[in-house]
């Protein structure tokens, strides 16, 4: 049996992708379709979440064991029936670390396997994928975008009396430029060593 996954990304506009991975894949491989289906870049680290229908964070599936003990549950030890008891089971995916990449998982259905088939699969694509991870809020450039200063007028209410207040003479106004030949001698004279 074939388990067909729809990922969402958790950007501004809709864009997912319906995966297949037969049910004695395990998360690991749905994490490579996921990789592959929206071009994610590079290796980096990443973890599934368990979830209840509203997209509640439980317990976490990472990619390599982070456990002080080393004997917590990665990826590659959880099949796909484990992860998705049911149709309409959902786990979260996060990708990378500074540019987060977020995703919703719902199993849609449970389909017969093809012959001579790759999986993971990518069946179905909707929207464009951005360059970057979005942010929360929207935006394009992930968590790494900065964020612009709002100048409002009362801050600079004291800008103009600061500088009618001073004066801007030259301090050096008393130098005489006429003492050159008394300072430094920029000629550079060559030894002749023949």
């Amino acid at each position: 049996m074939v388990y067909k996954v729809r990922v969402i990304l958790d950007a501004k506009e809709t864009i997912f992708r319906d995966i297949e991975v037969k049910e004695k894949q395990t998360l690991w491989n749905l994490h490579l379709g996921i990789k592959s289906a929206f071009n994610l870049p590079g290796e980096e680290l990443s973890s599934f979440y368990f979830s209840d229908d509203e997209w509640n964070e439980g317990n976490a599936v990472p990619l390599e064991d982070m456990s002080d003990d080393g004997d917590g549950e990665i990826m590659s030890d959880i099949y796909l029936p484990e992860g998705f008891p049911a149709v309409g089971s959902k786990m979260r995916f996060q990708y990378g670390f500074i540019e987060l990449w977020e995703f919703f998982c719902e199993l849609l259905e449970i389909v017969d396997e093809k012959t001579a088939v790759n999986y993971p699969l990518t069946v179905y694509r909707f929207g464009n994928v951005p360059l970057k991870a979005p942010s929360k809020n929207g935006s394009d450039n992930g968590r790494s975008s900065k964020k612009s200063a709002i100048f409002l007028d009362d801050d600079f209410v004291d800008f103009d009396s600061e500088f009618k207040e001073t004066s801007f003479e030259d301090e050096d106004d008393d130098y005489n430029d006429d003492d050159e030949d008394e300072g430094y001698n920029d000629v550079f004279e060559e030894d002749d060593e023949d």
